[in-house]
């Protein structure tokens, strides 16, 4: 299908999932995103602040559809059992206390479904972990500018003006990446770019990105090896002073 930022409202949680496009091929069992990007967030990238705040705003709620295209087929069930801590007799108890449960959240900034996926061991090393998957938005929300980017253990975040975080909005099939020559830092410089060249109004994903799209001087600073060390940021001025050096 085709798509232009200007089509869709992805982003209004007054309207929320009305406006998320999925892609289906029931013969297969496939259910996912076919614009959002899907976001696989392992347990050692949580412990970033910006993880934790976004994590402190998301609401607890039933699995509903959306929830079920972030697990495979087989693990939808898991979606329905309670944890350990809640239920010692859970079908997601492993040998007594241990436990491998899935909570359902969604984000009331976005309208975003969020799955928890917890691993706690009965014995052992005593691991008691969690992990997440979600959707990251086409955009920031209507009327929202651009003020901040942050970036810390490969998860990539944009502030508004008016100080509120985001998940950095993503196409499916453009993933972002850092530190390295590949076609991650080129997606990440090019969305950089243009929301410095549009003074951070233009927030929708682009359907595509070209080489030129990307400014030499972001493109740079995305491959640069140095940029993922703890937890890095650029304002708004600091990238419109790279696209005007």
């Amino acid at each position: 299908m085709t798509y232009e930022p200007v089509d869709l409202n992805l982003t209004d949680p007054t309207n929320g999932f009305m406006h998320f496009v999925l892609y289906t091929e029931a013969r297969l069992g496939i259910a996912s995103a076919s614009l959002n990007a899907e976001l696989d967030i392992e347990a050692q990238q949580t412990v970033t602040p910006h993880f934790q705040e976004w994590l402190g705003r998301l609401v607890r709620c039933e699995p509903n559809a959306l929830h079920c295209a972030l697990v495979e087929s087989a693990h939808i069930p898991t979606l329905f059992h309670p944890c350990v801590t809640e239920d010692p007799s859970s079908p997601a108890a492993l040998r007594g206390s241990g436990c491998v449960c899935r909570r359902t959240f969604y984000d009331p900034e976005y309208g975003l479904p969020v799955v928890g996926k917890h691993f706690k061991r009965s014995t052992g090393d005593g691991t008691d972990e969690w992990s997440y998957k979600t959707f990251a938005p086409l955009a920031l929300r209507p009327g929202d500018t651009f003020s901040r980017f942050h970036t810390g253990r490969s998860l990539f975040w944009a502030r508004t003006e008016k100080g509120d975080l985001s998940i950095l909005p993503q196409r499916e099939g453009h993933g972002y990446g850092i530190g390295y020559g590949g076609g991650g830092p080129h997606a990440l410089a090019a969305y950089l770019t243009q929301l410095a060249e549009t003074d951070g109004q233009n927030t929708a994903v682009g359907t595509s990105y070209s080489r030129e799209d990307a400014h030499p001087a972001i493109l740079n600073w995305t491959q640069s090896g140095a940029t993922d060390r703890n937890t890095n940021e650029l304002s708004l001025s600091d990238l419109k002073a790279m696209v005007q050096s």
